[in-house]
């Protein structure tokens, strides 16, 4: 089987290696592709606290494909189910997952890229954000994540607000609903009931907390993994705001939220194709991560396929 291997800082090839075989309660995936996440980003771009190599597939893990070969105690899936897996070197032909962190996924949705671990961050995400019909709901940073966010919110009936530094992806945020978009560090609001961050950075911590109203909820659900932040406490305490931490760490949560995502997709209430902006063979993972590094224009979501 082809793996990539991430070599060093900006480095990155494919290697070959002997298949693994699942253990006892562990499935074979033939992977159709993995979704390249912004929090894979980092270790190409090189940190000091990173050891190079990488394992091979690794830091891929948005994987999905056809399960090739099931453990003895595995009941469920069967060999033959397409899955999306929770698994952590799906840079790769086939990866290993435990076998109840597989999402089997309906036919509706055959032949539509599914990178689940990404899309049941999406949902997890909207859950702990509470958004009601009739919100004014905010979501600064509009990539693959917020913009699915911005649908979400949309098609739950609230007045969704967009924030962005990029003209693209406030071009998408209208097309998925959103009532009103602005550019980072333009926006004047203070008036939304929820505001989403789903960037990573210190300036969207600092503009969506301004956005946010006296007793509303601040939801974090961007990933924030180069170091500490500062926040402006003065205004978190004086506007009572409730700051919610949105990322899930129990995988039975994700796969549950996978499910639901599959659910979703498959009966048309979120839509992430027109999201999959560039496809990279397993060849150019290099130029796949790099996309996502520099996110040219019009650039949504990478995904890497073998």
């Amino acid at each position: 089987m082809r793996a990539a291997v991430v070599e060093a800082a900006a480095q990155a090839a494919v290697t070959e290696l002997e298949p693994p075989e699942p253990g006892p309660e562990e499935v074979l995936v033939r992977l159709e592709g993995c979704g390249v996440c912004g929090s894979d980003v980092p270790l190409f771009e090189g940190r000091p606290w990173f050891e190079y190599p990488a394992e091979p597939g690794a830091p891929g893990h948005e994987g999905w494909g056809i399960v090739e070969k099931v453990g003895r105690a595995v009941t469920r899936p069967k060999a033959g189910t397409r899955v999306a897996a929770l698994s952590y070197r799906a840079y790769a032909e086939l990866d290993l997952a435990a076998a109840d962190q597989v999402t089997p996924l309906p036919a509706a949705v055959d032949g539509i890229p599914f990178p689940g671990e990404a899309l049941g961050c999406a949902v997890n995400v909207f859950r702990r954000s509470g958004v009601q019909a009739g919100q004014r709901v905010g979501v600064v940073g509009v990539g693959f994540l917020g913009a699915l966010l911005v649908q979400l919110a949309a098609r739950a009936g609230a007045e969704v607000v967009a924030v962005s530094r990029r003209p693209s992806a406030l071009d998408v945020a209208r097309r998925f609903g959103a009532a009103d978009v602005m550019r980072l560090g333009e926006q004047d609001l203070e008036d939304c009931d929820r505001v989403i961050e789903a960037a990573g950075k210190q300036e969207t911590i600092d503009a969506a907390a301004r956005m946010t109203r006296t007793r509303g909820r601040l939801v974090i659900a961007g990933f924030h993994q180069d170091g500490p932040r500062t926040v402006d406490m003065q205004l978190w305490n004086w506007r009572g705001l409730d700051v919610v931490n949105a990322h899930e760490r129990d995988p039975r949560v994700y796969v549950d939220a996978i499910r639901e995502a599959a659910r979703m997709v498959a009966e048309g209430e979120l839509d992430p194709r027109p999201l999959f902006t560039h496809v990279f063979p397993l060849e150019r993972i290099g130029e796949a991560l790099a996309s996502a590094s520099k996110r040219p224009d019009g650039f949504m979501k990478a995904l890497v396929v073998p």
